[in-house]
């Protein structure tokens, strides 16, 4: 009978593990996996096609409302399309060539104007506010709220809330009187003041959105930039044309873009308040009543495309004229 000594495998024992076998049981050596098992060679083809199924579902809604409707608004512009009939009849550019030699269509683009000119002070007014409630100023929380609460309100209800503010005898006219006005003009009947009162409404609602986006644009500069700025002595006024105008220069070139395009495309306020009388229809207003009122869809259609032109090509123009920058303020 074998004695065994200590620390020695038993003599009846099986085959001493070797040192690479023990190694591999006790020091867990890698194992090796099978190339095929990981990686895209892994995945089952349901697995491979699923990111495409996520995007095939938000491409198809994008071509169902928004390029479909879009190609059958080119469509429906080369015809005579009453928007009642089931047959279209082909009558090529003839609503185009109405549209540009008509006065009483193409003329429509000058109430755009006021629009277009109360947008100056809409973003003049924005730019105050945040320059000013960017920095530590007591309630600026409340005056930040203050300011963009109109742009959530609906448009309808604004429109309603003015039309109220606006009309004869009104509040308006009331505070006047206690100014000393006892005849104040028609604010919505003049055609010489209409667009003036509802451009001067369209700069209540849509000061906010301008506003915050300046808001974030101008608590985006570094903060560094001011204090040095402090220790140099510059003025509140010298630091915004210094630091805080380059360094939002592409958010006022966004706002203007959005001012261009809003006063062509201005709807619902005249909507409402006026539904388009004593001069103040726009032309969507205007493509409206041509579709729906005068039930000449073919013509109406060719406005709309007129518009979406017009607002392609200035947006175009605006980029050329004025390209975005790199601004390194540090």
């Amino acid at each position: 009978m074998a004695i065994a000594t200590p620390g020695a495998a038993p003599a009846d024992s099986t085959a001493a593990l070797t040192t690479p076998a023990r190694a591999g049981r006790f020091g867990g050596t890698r194992r090796r996996t099978d190339p095929t098992r990981s990686g895209a060679a892994g995945k089952s083809p349901l697995q491979k096609l699923t990111p495409w199924f996520f995007l095939a579902g938000a491409v198809g809604l994008l071509l169902l409302f928004t390029y479909w409707p879009a190609l059958n608004l080119f469509y429906f512009s080369v015809t005579d399309w009453d928007g009642i009939d089931l047959e279209k009849n082909f009558i090529g550019l003839d609503n185009y060539i109405e549209v540009f030699t008509d006065p009483r269509i193409f003329s429509v683009f000058g109430v755009s104007l006021y629009y277009f000119a109360a947008s100056f002070a809409q973003m003049a007014i924005a730019l105050y506010f945040a320059t000013i409630l960017s920095f530590s100023t007591r309630f600026s929380n409340l005056f930040r709220g203050i300011l963009f609460f109109p742009y959530l309100i609906n448009g309808v209800a604004i429109g309603f809330v003015f039309l109220y503010l606006f009309q004869p005898g009104g509040t308006l006219d009331t505070v006047l009187g206690w100014f000393g006005m006892v005849d104040p003009p028609q604010w919505l009947g003049d055609p010489d003041i209409v667009n003036w009162s509802l451009s001067a409404t369209s700069v209540w609602r849509y000061t906010g959105m301008n506003f915050v986006l300046f808001l974030g644009a101008i608590q985006s500069i570094p903060h560094e930039l001011y204090e040095a700025a402090d220790l140099d002595g510059a003025s509140r006024w010298q630091q915004f044309w210094a630091i805080i105008f380059p360094g939002i220069r592409r958010v006022i070139g966004l706002s203007f873009i959005l001012a261009i395009s809003g006063s062509l495309a201005v709807f619902e306020i005249p909507f409402i308040m006026t539904g388009g009388a004593n001069g103040s229809a726009t032309f969507v207003i205007q493509t409206l009543q041509t579709a729906f009122t005068f039930r000449n869809v073919g013509l109406a259609s060719a406005m709309a495309v007129v518009l979406l032109a017009i607002v392609l090509v200035v947006t175009w123009v605006q980029r050329k004229v004025f390209p975005d920058e790199k601004v390194d303020l540090t």
